[in-house]
């Protein structure tokens, strides 16, 4: 009689299966001394005594560097590189971050030759080309927040909040008095406080009311002839829109307190409301999450700063104008951009009239036309002389050029002019989708949060009932109670082939869940991150222990939090080598025949 063999069963979680994982050694535990992975030529210049050349700094024994073969590092890194989550690979559910995917033709157009290899040396009359994409990306910017002037220059989120308190602070001196304090909302992000604290200012905590958003009596109450601004998020961390917004706008003015906006949520109010049609004086904006440019990693981001007319003078310098007119201010404003004819930003061919809006954009084939020719030379089919012909100088009508003569700026905020390459990627994303295409979607990022909240509302608790827009703020009341914590739920949500949600934030949500699943999510990807979401809930209901202890399939198993943060090992020391390279006891029920390691 035959026997069976009887299959393992294999669940499948959602998008996800068991399996098992390679682990990896630190290139310090896989050296072995003599490996080399180069080979140098036979020396064919005159021998130095390095002892004699560098005196006290030449080093008498070895850097204890690793010796691996080629082989071995590129194996190393590669294998690596494959464990990362990526934007690429699947849904980035963190909130207030918008992590949404990130177009390849913006990749393309940001490596075009002259573009991507435009030095910030070059002279003005020789880099035309890069600076009609940063002033056509500055008049796009300008029309979209219904703000005035705009400066490039911040490297990110938190530098913009910094460029733009410094300019309400270079205001208010102008005024002859810089005032005290900030206003800052129990639900902002860390780094409004911070940006304010450094800037000289005292932060004042205003509280939330029932619904998440500004208390207008609180408000008033606190507001006086010492306040320089109010540091607002809108929409709120909470995924809600301030209602009140010309209410808050106009008790700060009564006072002659300025409204600063965090515009990190910007990506629910793109084509549909403009932060400048609603009091706003300033803001930032981050074109590394609203207009799709990569981040992560610490960088490169791009955070420019948005401002009324009467805060120009202070931009950062230098500032880009036009020639004809580098003295004038009105130089700087937006020029009204409207759609004419069904033509769409982008688009060679016309759309039909009823695509018309009455947000619109500068045409793209002009610049692209533009672009060719600076690379060929030839500018005269543009009807341009070219940089050769004797005409094209600093006197030229109409030529871009830096303006450096500005008395009450706040000074230069950045190397150079900013992240070249993150402005064109973002104008890329902007004349790609049209007016059109960008209110499309604003509104499917609402959608997508809003078809999250409907699917687990009944699961997790939500502790403001005001309507979400770009994202979703859950509390881990109910799972608390059976004693697992938001910390848990986002861990176990690994083994189903997710990257975690923002876990605790904001601070005014005990035990936050915060979801935004940005417009770049299928209607297939949300129902897979819904019902990983409801197992999970059940889970913590049936077997709460296997949450509490999550992730397991991963390469690393849950670390110990407190010990990381309290004493980090942050980097390999020779003498813990033989405690690393140790065995280590096989886990209870594990085959003999894995490796440890």
């Amino acid at each position: 009689m035959t026997q069976q063999i009887e299959t393992p069963v294999r669940k499948t979680l959602g998008k996800v299966r068991p399996h098992q994982t390679q682990n990896e050694s630190l290139v310090f535990e896989k050296s072995s001394p003599g490996k080399r992975a180069y080979k140098m030529p036979p020396l064919d210049v005159p021998a130095v005594d390095p002892a004699a050349l560098l005196g006290a700094a030449h080093r008498t024994t070895l850097a204890e560097l690793p010796e691996l073969s080629e082989i071995e590092i590129i194996r190393h890194f590669t294998r690596l590189s494959t464990w990362n989550y990526a934007i690429d690979l699947g849904m980035y559910p963190l909130g207030s971050c918008t992590m949404k995917y990130n177009p390849r033709v913006n990749e393309l157009v940001a490596r075009i030759e002259g573009l991507a290899e435009a030095h910030p040396y070059r002279p003005d009359s020789r880099a035309q080309g890069i600076l009609e994409v940063f002033d056509l990306l500055q008049r796009c910017l300008i029309e979209i927040t219904g703000m005035d002037v705009i400066t490039l220059q911040p490297a990110a989120g938190a530098h913009g909040e910094f460029t733009g308190i410094l300019l309400v602070r270079a205001w208010h001196e102008s005024q002859g008095n810089p005032r005290r304090k900030i206003l800052i909302p129990d639900s902002a992000h860390g780094t409004n406080p911070a940006t304010a604290a450094i800037c000289g200012y005292q932060v004042e905590n205003l509280k939330s009311n029932a619904e998440g958003g500004i208390d207008l009596e609180a408000l008033t109450r606190q507001v006086d002839e010492e306040t320089a601004a109010l540091m607002l998020t809108n929409p709120s961390t909470i995924g809600v829109f301030e209602s009140q917004i010309h209410k808050i706008a106009e008790i700060l003015h009564a006072k002659g307190a300025l409204l600063y906006m965090d515009g990190a949520n910007m990506n629910a109010l793109v084509g549909k409301a403009r932060p400048g049609d609603f009091g706003v004086d300033v803001m930032h904006l981050n074109l590394h999450k609203t207009f799709s440019t990569p981040h992560g990693g610490g960088g490169p981001g791009s955070g420019p700063v948005a401002c009324k007319a009467f805060l120009e003078p202070f931009l950062p310098t230098p500032v880009l104008v036009r020639n004809s007119a580098a003295n004038d201010p009105q130089s700087l404003r937006a020029p009204s951009l409207r759609v004419l004819s069904g033509e769409r930003a982008g688009d060679l061919e016309p759309h039909p009239p009823s695509v018309r809006t009455d947000l619109g954009f500068p045409s793209f084939p002009r610049v692209v036309e533009e672009k060719a020719a600076e690379r060929t030379g030839d500018y005269e089919s543009l009807g341009a002389p070219g940089p050769d012909s004797g005409t094209w100088d600093s006197k030229n009508p109409g030529q871009l050029t830096w303006d450096y003569n500005r008395p009450h700026s706040v000074g230069r905020v950045r190397a150079f002019y900013g992240n070249t390459g993150m402005f064109i990627r973002a104008l890329a994303y902007i004349l790609a989708n049209g007016p059109d295409g960008l209110r499309q979607t604003t509104e499917d990022a609402v959608l997508n949060a809003n078809y999250i909240r409907h699917g687990l509302e009944d699961l997790y608790e939500l502790p403001y009932k005001t309507a979400s827009m770009h994202e979703v703020v859950f509390s881990d009341k109910r799972q608390a109670a059976l004693g697992v914590k938001t910390g848990d739920i986002a861990k176990r949500l690994i083994d189903y082939g997710f990257h975690p949600y923002t876990v605790s934030f904001p601070l005014i949500v005990h035990g936050a869940l915060m979801i935004e699943p940005t417009e770049s999510e299928s209607l297939e990807e949300l129902d897979l991150f819904i019902a990983a979401m409801r197992s999970i809930a059940k889970e913590v209901e049936d077997t709460p222990e296997l949450v509490k202890t999550a992730p397991h399939s991963t390469r690393v198993s849950r670390l110990d939090e407190v010990q990381a943060a309290r004493k980090p090992i942050l980097r390999w020391k020779p003498t813990e080598a033989a405690t690393i390279k140790s065995p280590q006891p096989l886990p209870a029920g594990a085959p003999e025949n894995l490796p440890t390691a």
